[in-house]
């Protein structure tokens, strides 16, 4: 397996790999390495904050007053930022980098935002519990997860006043896809759903007097079908295996959809659902490595910000301004646009994000120091969030330069830019490379992160 393979490999399936890793993989063929990718990602670890204040909570505490009830509300709000930078971290630091990595997939699958801490932190261990595992398993349990229920509307959907929207986003963003179901599908499947709700502690309850048990007539067969019924019918339709397959083709491969690669893909995928087994095939498929698939997708803002974490391990000192950094590159971790999530691709870059993502690497890595010089500057938008603060606005952060320093400890200056940009870069930039100084090796990999070239992986 060439250097180049390992490294799209780990930057689709991760992000990134440093040289001691390279190396230690270099000597191994693709089916040992992504056996030893899979058995790095097979343990589950939940990631969890301290939410100590919240744990003993009642609801009679919680409804007490007006007062108390929003002051409880205005703490969750915090928590959920907090769990924001414990997730970029657990990203970034992770050793479980295939598990992370389809936890952000399906973050932006079955998309979801909830303002109290103990139900998204639990849905967000969902998504991670399953990353890799059952698809209708998986399914089954984010119905039932007191966000999504809360987020789609599933309590008040109950018999005699049905509520469509989880229905419709059933069909529509998590199984199908548009065109794929009529009006009437989408009616009878809210009937099956009556009745979901959760306790206080977030588990799920089941509302038997408030369940439709009527005859249901969904993909030509009735029955008196509940949620987790409709989901085994949806799922016998080779469609929902063929859906997901092409979202994780656009995700790891490609976004120019091949359809017979992707077929080939929905053939393993169903109808078992297996979420590894699809995976696997994917990673061994020689068109996974084909030129055309390496160094064409641009990163999202949390791919950037964990790969430039990962060459150099950059600790947040302030959640607030990892955020902001989120908002201003538009991709906020548990605060999605809406109910489609993030579009990705060519959405990540306009002229103002390019601008950020440019000078990101210096704002981090050089001191970390913000001037309002120029006008229109990143420094300048950056600043923005802090003109009402007093002092320099100054982004703290601890960047750990000796873990840089020994995983490049063999590569020569000259040599980084192979180790750090995947795609073919321009004889404009090239030439602007040659002339760059190379006396210092964490200068110059700054200066490589600062270039167009570093947004692709």
């Amino acid at each position: 397996m060439t250097i180049k393979h390992i490294q799209h490999l780990y930057w689709r399936a991760g992000f990134g790999i440093n040289p001691n890793q390279l190396q230690l993989l270099s000597i191994k063929n693709r089916e040992q390495n992504i056996d030893e990718l899979f058995r790095q990602s097979n343990s589950y670890n939940p990631l969890f904050i301290n939410t100590s204040e919240f744990d003993t909570l009642t609801f009679e505490e919680f409804t007490k007053t007006n007062k108390i009830h929003r002051a409880y509300i205005e703490k969750s709000k915090l928590k959920v930022k907090e769990l924001n930078h414990a997730w970029i971290d657990k990203i970034s630091n992770s050793k479980e980098i295939l598990r992370e990595k389809m936890t952000l997939f399906w973050a932006n699958h079955f998309v979801c935002q909830d303002r109290f801490i103990l139900y998204i932190q639990k849905y967000n261990n969902t998504l991670r519990y399953h990353a890799l595992g059952n698809f209708k398993d998986f399914i089954k349990d984010i119905s039932k997860e007191p966000s999504m229920i809360n987020y789609l509307d599933l309590k008040q959907n109950k018999i005699g006043r049905p509520n469509e929207n989880f229905a419709r986003e059933l069909l529509e963003l998590f199984t199908l896809g548009v065109g794929n179901y009529s009006e009437d599908d989408i009616k009878e499947i809210a009937k099956a759903f009556t009745g979901y709700n959760y306790d206080f502690e977030g588990d799920f309850v089941f509302k038997e007097n408030q369940h439709n048990n009527d005859f249901k007539y969904v993909f030509g067969k009735s029955g008196h079908y509940d949620g987790d019924d409709i989901i085994d019918i949806i799922l016998e339709q080779k469609q929902c295996a063929r859906f997901i397959c092409t979202k994780l083709y656009q995700y790891f491969v490609n976004t120019t959809l091949n359809e017979n690669y992707i077929e080939d893909m929905t053939n393993i995928f169903y109808p078992n659902y297996n979420i590894e087994s699809v995976l696997r095939y994917m990673f061994t498929q020689d068109w996974f490595y084909y030129s055309k698939n390496i160094g064409n997708k641009i990163k999202s803002p949390i791919e950037l910000i964990a790969g430039l974490s990962h060459t150099i391990p950059v600790t947040f000192k302030e959640t607030d301004q990892i955020i902001n950094i989120q908002r201003m590159l538009g991709q906020m971790l548990l605060y999605p646009p809406n109910v489609a999530g993030w579009k990705g691709g060519k959405s990540w870059i306009d002229s103002n994000t390019l601008m950020i993502r440019l000078k990101l690497p210096s704002a981090l890595l050089s001191n970390a120091k913000i001037s309002t010089k120029e006008e229109g500057d990143f420094y300048d938008t950056y600043s923005k969030y802090y003109e009402n603060r007093k002092g320099d606005t100054k982004i703290k952060v601890s960047a750990n330069w000796d873990v840089f320093k020994k995983n490049f400890q063999h590569v020569k200056v000259e040599e980084l830019q192979g180790y750090l940009l995947q795609c073919s870069i321009n004889l404009g930039t090239q030439d602007y490379l040659n002339r760059l100084s190379k006396k210092s090796k964490e200068a110059y990999c700054v200066q490589l992160m600062s270039l167009p070239e570093y947004q692709m992986c």
